[in-house]
């Protein structure tokens, strides 16, 4: 067989099991829940807790987030990496988008993996979240394990590039969590 052909059948073989998987849920091997506890970026005083759980064609997400202004709306997003050696924010980097895709908010089904839409806050400033989202997974080639999580200080407007959210008020990292079960 040609290289290439060997390239071909091994993508093939690993896109078959990430849709195996993806279909049958998580394996013993794969994590089915996922944790980022939020931490204001300098000046700030938000912070929260994010819970990620596998279900069939994405992942449930579920956050409650406090320290917001009362009344306020807030981009929230998956960002590339979960580095949090900056103190605005910026080690976190852009928007999660394996597949290259504009930017855009949800319920859009082409748009950056990490495009979570918005949270608002209540009359406390407290926010909730309890949503899931297709295009992104906790294990496979739109795994969000060891990306970063970003609340904005501005709502998410949905223009390009990346929805005007504005500076970055907490920040968190994806980890692996203990099973809730």
């Amino acid at each position: 067989m040609r290289p290439n052909t060997l390239v071909l059948i091994a993508s093939s073989m690993l896109a078959l099991g990430s849709a195996l998987a993806t279909k049958n849920g998580p394996t013993a091997e794969m994590p089915s829940e996922a944790v980022a506890i939020l931490s204001p970026t300098a000046g700030n005083s938000v912070s929260g807790t994010v819970r990620f759980t596998a279900v069939l064609g994405g992942v449930h997400v579920v956050a409650d987030i406090s320290g917001l202004a009362p009344g306020s709306k807030h981009g929230f997003h998956v960002h590339q990496f979960g580095d949090m050696s900056k103190a605005d924010g910026t080690g976190m980097g852009g928007h999660f988008n394996p597949a290259g895709v504009p930017h855009a908010l949800p319920p859009t089904m082409e748009r950056h993996a990490g495009d979570l839409g918005n949270v608002t806050a209540d009359s406390h400033g407290v926010a909730h979240l309890d949503a899931t989202f297709q295009g992104v997974s906790l294990y496979g080639r739109n795994t969000i394990l060891g990306r970063g999580v970003i609340v904005h200080a501005k709502a998410d407007d949905g223009g390009q590039p990346t929805g005007n959210a504005g500076a970055r008020v907490a920040q968190g990292v994806i980890g692996v969590a203990k099973p809730s079960g």
